[in-house]
């Protein structure tokens, strides 16, 4: 593993690059791209950037799954902490250039391909819907790169962009199964999902009474 400010490179550009690819597929489907294409999307571009930042970072590309390291012990808190604000500044830059780059008209259909929960879905099953797909996901990392006996050299990149993939078409449609706060946070933050929340609870829901469930 490289230093602590190498690493925080490594997953600034590697969680950039999920945002740009990720997002920028659901967008996509305003213009016909399906549901297997965003999956392959997802697990293509973070199978090859754990790959790629494997040895300098050790290819973490979520805070999920850094947290879950670091509650194993497996990397430091200040570590943790530094690679943690990369992955999420990453996601907001990527976020930011597809909004750049891609129509309004489109970027706006997409809802800037911020995750999001379907209709009929209430928010009880899909925190239970993304804990577990979030659950295959860390299992894939620590059998396979984080257990010694586990194959890293040669197919942990892949195991986890599979993972992704799988879990993208079987709950895509139901949570966007984001299994990543990064994944959310950066194009709802430039989307304004984030922005329009904050304002709307903090001015006009401050004084009321919490409603009755």
């Amino acid at each position: 593993m490289e230093s602590t400010g190498k690493a925080a490179v490594a997953e600034f550009v590697a969680t950039f690059a999920l945002i740009f690819i990720g997002a920028g597929a659901v967008i996509a489907v305003s213009l016909g791209l399906d549901l297997t294409g965003v999956a392959l999307a997802h697990g293509l571009v973070l199978a090859i950037m754990v790959s790629i930042t494997a040895h300098i970072s050790g290819g973490l590309v979520n805070p999920a799954v850094t947290i879950g390291l670091w509650v194993a012990g497996k990397i430091p808190s200040r570590r943790a902490v530094i690679l943690i604000g990369a992955q999420f500044l990453g996601a907001v830059a990527g976020a930011l250039l597809l909004k750049y780059l891609v129509p309004t008209a489109l970027y706006d259909a997409g809802n800037g391909g911020t995750p999001a929960l379907a209709q009929g879905i209430a928010a009880g099953k899909g925190i239970v819907i993304e804990a577990t797909t979030t659950f295959f996901l860390v299992f894939a990392v620590f059998g396979t790169a984080v257990d010694p006996r586990g194959p890293w050299s040669k197919t942990a990149g892949l195991t986890i962009g599979l993972v992704i993939a799988f879990d993208i078409m079987a709950f895509g449609p139901y949570t966007g199964a984001a299994m990543n706060p990064a994944r959310w946070f950066g194009p709802a933050l430039v989307f304004g999902d984030i922005i329009a929340a904050v304002l709307y609870a903090t001015v006009f829901l401050k004084d009321q009474e919490p409603a009755t469930p």
